[in-house]
């Protein structure tokens, strides 16, 4: 197979996967807390459902990342990931119990766990020291796909009831594992297996521990908030279907947006712990004054500067949790962040919902707030600019950042 022709078409197939893969699994994760309060769930109830999704995730991307790293088979990973966004679809319309719910929740997480190999995939198309400026596309792509399944959801909850949301997951989970058939696999020439001995180099790596920290505090704000309990907050102040995923929208947009222009530009420009800091300061103070807005115009606004921070800070924090690791060892990195960040994704929906349940929401989102703030200070104290490590396990010199 020439080079010309797999150069002309994988990137452009791999961000429409990549696109379909994240429609296919936001048709349903904005709406799930107030569905499960729909359905006469509590408060607690929606924050487990919603937290499962993470709970699953930290489970299964360690062992999908050293899997992946062992066989090189990512591309089969993808289109997992894509037929299991097709099967929580086709469950979630079918049933009505909450412990259904709950159980293909987990199956949505088992699907987003694939996400250690989209992200090493692609990067690995493009040279090793334009990681941040890859993982700043694919984020893009990923963003867009999650803004794209909000609206289409959005439009199909409101039109034709919760349901048919559901059935439109599956199809597009369908149409885009149909598309991962045809990516391209790369592997480097003589590429040599993960051992346990690298396995142990990259789980006791400083720089992938600190910004996997930092990224579980990301994932407790988010997942508390925009995709668990700023939904049922906007219900509150009278949101319907659609406004609800008009709310989504105004959150995700600006998360592309920051994603594409944090990630390739304005981090080589201003240093990545700049970008970080900012994006946490913007989460934690816009998180803070949602108990103080009493319009739902005005939640939107709060939500748009909100994931503006989440856009600039997570994209970076994911591509400095590779960019110094040799390729060999990229996935299992990988898989260590997004497994430990998936504590986050857990821990942020069931903490207020514990707390919406014996206080208020409004104190759930006072705390975030402060949470968001203690963040940005971590970063300001311990985040390097650059990256300057060697990448482990080789001697050579990295290239100039």
């Amino acid at each position: 197979m020439t080079t010309r022709p797999i150069s002309s078409y994988r990137i452009p197939l791999f961000c429409a996967v990549t696109m379909l893969f994240w429609m296919s699994m936001y048709t349903s994760v904005p709406i799930m807390a107030p569905y499960v309060e729909f359905l006469g769930g509590s408060h607690q109830l929606a924050g487990w459902i919603v937290g499962m999704y993470g709970i699953s995730q930290m489970l299964l991307r360690i062992p999908v990342g050293i899997m992946s790293d062992r066989f090189h088979k990512r591309r089969l990973f993808i289109t997992f990931g894509l037929l299991f966004t097709a099967i929580t679809g086709l469950g979630l319309w079918f049933t009505h119990d909450f412990t259904w719910i709950l159980i293909l929740r987990a199956l949505a997480g088992a699907a987003a766990a694939t996400w250690v190999d989209f992200t090493v995939l692609f990067t690995s198309y493009y040279k090793h020291e334009e990681s941040t400026k890859a993982i700043g596309t694919i984020s893009f792509f990923n963003s867009l796909g999650q803004v794209l399944g909000i609206l289409s959801a959005g439009w199909a909850a409101d039109k034709l009831g919760w349901e048919s949301v559901f059935i439109l997951g599956a199809i597009l989970g369908l149409l885009g594992m149909i598309g991962s058939f045809f990516l391209i696999e790369k592997v480097e020439k003589d590429a040599p297996k993960i051992t346990m001995r690298g396995i142990g180099n990259v789980a006791t790596d400083r720089t992938l521990l600190f910004v996997s920290l930092l990224a579980i505090l990301s994932q407790v704000l988010i997942f508390a908030t925009v995709f668990g309990f700023t939904p049922v907050y906007a219900m509150q102040l009278g949101a319907d279907k659609f406004s609800l995923s008009l709310l989504s929208l105004f959150a995700n947009v600006p998360v592309a947006l920051a994603s594409l222009f944090g990630g390739r530009r304005w981090a080589m420009k201003y240093g990545e712990k700049r970008m970080v800091v900012a994006g946490f300061l913007l989460m934690g103070i816009f998180t803070f004054t949602v108990p103080f807005t009493h319009h739902l115009w005005l939640l939107m606004i709060t939500q748009a500067f909100a994931g503006f921070g989440r856009g600039l800070s997570f994209t970076l924090l994911m591509g400095m949790s590779i960019k110094h690791m040799p390729a060999d060892k990229r996935a299992t990195a990988m898989g260590f962040f997004q497994a430990i960040y998936g504590l986050g994704m857990f821990v942020g929906p069931v903490l207020m919902g514990i707390i919406g349940d014996y206080f208020s929401l409004n104190e759930g989102f006072i705390v975030l707030g402060v949470l968001g703030a203690g963040s940005a200070l971590l970063a300001y104290l311990f985040v390097q600019s650059s990256a300057k490590k060697k990448p482990l396990g080789t001697n050579k010199p990295t290239i100039a950042q």
